[in-house]
């Protein structure tokens, strides 16, 4: 055999791939493709600036959250960026839901970000807010399912025990929708409602025998229920005034075509109607009499001269607009809808309206001070009594105060800024506002070592708390003596067991008079104990057992890839024949 021969044949030897390296190839290569097709765009939705926290990171998670001893429920860790001596010290109503929430469902909050209240519900909770009805403050807010941004589902009314006194549904057969739900000043509830309607769609490129969700509102006797006005987009607004393309939408039933997309109701001075319709770019006054529509305010059909240079009528996909007195607009304006649009920042209006002479002029906008865009949900608050203005961003998760001259006061996020535009914790609407709450349940008490967790949820009224001990002999009697009074911190207080008398205790809830609220069960601090020993010996034995197995494990997959080597080491050699050897001796 020739040297060259000899040397081709040893070079296709060495040079043939093995099968490992084969799959090396492959496992990399659709690595890079998949890391291109799902990681690549997600990147592109970071919000990722130079004056972000380790909290706004998401160091501490997407939806950092904090649990409780005594209480099952988890609530919102809040990032307070800024908090000025002029920011309203009132509650903050919200209802957080997303991937990253644990316990989604209707929340008060105080100044300080701690939970007051919070209550977990089955379905989707919306539009969590106080409002006065009939003389008495009432915790509202809409429950249900939620399908492509409509919901259909019930609004509820609590009083301040948090005992549900009314229930309101639209009259027809419908579903309550998720938008609205606010009470006039007439004392009646304004609600929205979606209603699939078949519709002419040759004016939007659609077919003629065509569906839409109309856009529907009723005002309702909170008391009977009966419907005592209703009125729906399809009658006064053409189908061509959205800005929402039509796409695949609109064929049959299931995929009706949101055209109009109404998003709040509210009532003037007079009585009449303003509505806000998302994909039109409008609000819109509506006769109380005869439903027919007095004016809009932008979109296609704006019958507004804007004396801002077009920043009072220029609003897109904006959501709640109110009416307030001397004829002023507040709304939130969205400018966006699809991640995409070229507006970079959304912000809250406040709008001077001249009815008569059909006028627009812009007050005041408010922007966050991370150039926030988002894409659905949101809203603004006057807060009356202060002069101040509470902007809450919806899809991104944060509450903004404002002095009237757009100087921010304050500034709160609940949820990771660098990850808004994911979604993964929002609120539709942030509320700010007083509340007394007297829960009809007990304290809760959790003793975990030499230490004792208290809380009672939805109590406003608790400024310490009085432990008590068993002081009888008789077990049939309920005879206490008072030990100490620990100051309330917080939701939940902890506190350092003294050295009791007695191993029987309770803590008894005291309010600014000194006056008692109520009481938790009566603790026994042996019991107490033992549970714990108990959970601790089965924790160690879990401990054990789980290290075992991870040993095992480990020692099973090193022998593996011992194995592994060996094998691929013993590929390396090859038997050679006779006469290959007698060529390749020295001559």
């Amino acid at each position: 055999m020739s040297c060259w021969t000899w040397t081709s044949q040893y070079l296709r030897r060495r040079s043939r791939p093995s099968c490992l390296q084969v799959i090396a190839v492959g496992a990399v290569t659709s690595l890079i493709y998949l890391f291109y097709v799902f990681v690549v765009p997600h990147l592109y939705r970071l919000r990722l600036r130079t004056d972000l926290s380790t909290y706004d990171l998401g160091l501490y998670g997407f939806g950092p959250s904090k649990s409780y001893a005594s209480f099952d429920y988890e609530s919102p860790v809040v990032e307070i960026s800024e908090w000025g001596s002029g920011c309203d010290p009132r509650y903050t109503f919200l209802a957080p839901r997303g991937d990253s929430v644990a316990n989604p469902g209707p929340m008060i909050l105080d100044a300080d970000g701690e939970l007051v209240w919070a209550k977990w519900n089955w379905g989707t909770t919306q539009d969590f807010k106080v409002q006065h009805y009939r003389g008495e403050d009432f915790l509202t807010y809409w429950e249900g399912g939620q399908v492509a941004g409509r919901g259909y589902g019930t609004w509820y009314m609590l009083d301040n025990t948090y005992t549900q006194r009314y229930t309101l549904n639209p009259v027809g057969n419908y579903g309550g929708d998720l938008h609205e739900f606010t009470i006039s000043r007439d004392g009646t509830a304004l609600v929205s409602v979606y209603d699939p309607t078949p519709v002419d769609l040759t004016s939007v490129g659609g077919p003629e025998l065509g569906w839409i969700f109309d856009a529907v509102f009723q005002e309702l006797d909170i008391e009977t229920g009966e419907l005592l006005f209703e009125w729906r987009a399809s009658k006064h607004v053409p189908i061509n005034s959205t800005y929402e393309p039509l796409g695949a939408e609109g064929r049959d039933r299931p995929s009706a075509f949101d055209y109009y997309h109404i998003n709040s109701v509210d009532k003037t001075d007079d009585g009449n109607f303003i509505i806000s319709g998302r994909h039109t770019h409008t609000v819109t006054c509506i006769d109380r009499n005869t439903g027919a529509i007095l004016w809009t305010l932008g979109g296609k059909a704006n019958d507004f001269t804007d004396l801002s240079d077009g920043d009072a009528t220029g609003f897109a996909w904006q959501h709640d607009a109110r009416w307030h007195a001397n004829s002023t607009v507040t709304l939130f304006d969205n400018s966006a809808h699809s991640g995409t649009d070229p507006v970079s920042e959304s912000r809250g209006l406040v709008i001077q309206l001249d009815v008569p002479n059909r006028k627009a002029t812009l007050l005041g906008a408010y922007y966050h001070p991370q150039q926030l865009l988002s894409t659905s949900q949101g809203n603004v608050q006057l807060l009356d009594d202060t002069g101040r203005i509470l902007v809450g961003w919806g899809h991104s998760a944060s509450f903004t105060e404002y002095t009237a001259d757009g100087d921010m006061l304050c500034n709160v996020h609940f949820a990771a800024s660098a990850f808004f535009n994911f979604g993964r914790v929002v609120s539709y609407r942030d509320f700010k506002g007083s509340w007394v709450g007297h829960p009809q349940t007990t304290p809760d008490a959790e003793v975990i070592g030499d230490h004792v967790y208290v809380s009672w949820n939805g109590a406003t009224e608790v400024v310490a708390w009085r432990m008590e001990v068993w002081d009888s002999d008789d077990y049939d009697e309920a005879s206490f003596a008072v030990v100490a009074q620990f100051e309330k911190t917080g939701f939940e207080t902890e506190i350092e067991i003294p050295d009791l008398t007695r191993p029987l205790f309770r803590l008894a809830a005291i309010d600014r008079d000194g006056k008692m609220l109520g009481v938790t069960d009566v603790v026994q601090i042996e019991q107490a104990a033992e549970t714990d020993g108990l959970l601790n010996l089965h924790s160690w034995i879990l401990g054990i057992a789980f290290s075992t197995a991870a040993m095992g494990l480990l020692a099973g997959l090193y022998r593996c890839w011992g194995c592994c080597r060996r094998k691929s080491r013993s590929s390396q050699y090859h038997l050679v024949p006779l006469n290959e050897m007698a060529d390749r001796s020295p001559v």
